[in-house]
């Protein structure tokens, strides 16, 4: 997947994106020549900016045989384009409210099963997601919060988060979204087995909620 930014930006070129427009409203994968002809292009800028649109991550490339003909005598595959399987989202300051909603669907769910309190459930749960995330970190814990969203900033000894990801939520429903902060960002030291930094709640007007502080 291309840059999300740069994905979205793609599609500021005219042409380019009247050929997605036409592209993921057919019911069927396009050909190269049936976007131009649609859009009234030669095909070989149609062609560019198709490709173009592939390599943004917007539009995927399939090869197929349109006669259903199999075997030798068959002919080559026809290149087509399709929507893209991948979901591009742009939103600045960075924001993670489908991370946040998947967690609350599951917490409830499991609430609905078990009986268990769905706060304690939504906790564990950010939790282990915190651990799942430091699986794929190289031990880097500044960087796993950079690529979270949560824009951390050095203060002295201390790590100051300067986004939430979940602001909306956590404006509406502090406690509990500030706690499932505290949670995620716990299972992440602990599953890099971090020995600098503890995470805590110091909310502040400018800045997310939780603070990593050095241990001593």
């Amino acid at each position: 997947m291309a840059d999300p930014v740069a994905a979205v930006a793609a599609l500021d070129e005219p042409n380019r994106r009247k050929l997605y427009d036409f592209v993921v409203r057919q019911t069927a994968p396009i050909s190269k020549d049936e976007a131009s002809e649609a859009i009234g292009l030669p095909r070989t800028t149609a062609g560019f900016h198709l490709d173009k649109l592939v390599e943004m991550g917007l539009l995927d490339v399939v090869h197929e045989r349109r006669s259903g003909r199999t075997g030798p005598g068959a002919g080559r595959p026809a290149k087509l384009y399709r929507r893209s399987d991948e979901q591009i989202e742009v939103s600045l300051p960075d924001r993670r409210y489908e991370a946040a909603s998947h967690l609350l669907t599951e917490s409830l769910l499991e609430a609905e099963s078990t009986g268990e309190p769905p706060r304690e459930i939504l906790n564990r749960r950010a939790y282990e997601w915190g651990e799942d995330l430091a699986t794929q970190a190289d031990g880097d814990v500044v960087q796993v919060l950079e690529d979270l969203g949560f824009e951390p900033q050095a203060d002295g000894d201390a790590v100051l988060l300067g986004n939430c990801p979940f602001h909306s939520l956590a404006q509406k429903h502090t406690q509990l979204v500030c706690g499932m902060n505290l949670c995620l960002i716990s299972g992440l030291l602990d599953g890099l087995s971090s020995t600098t930094h503890t995470a805590s709640l110091a909310p502040t007007p400018t800045h997310c909620c939780v603070r990593l502080d050095q241990e001593r």
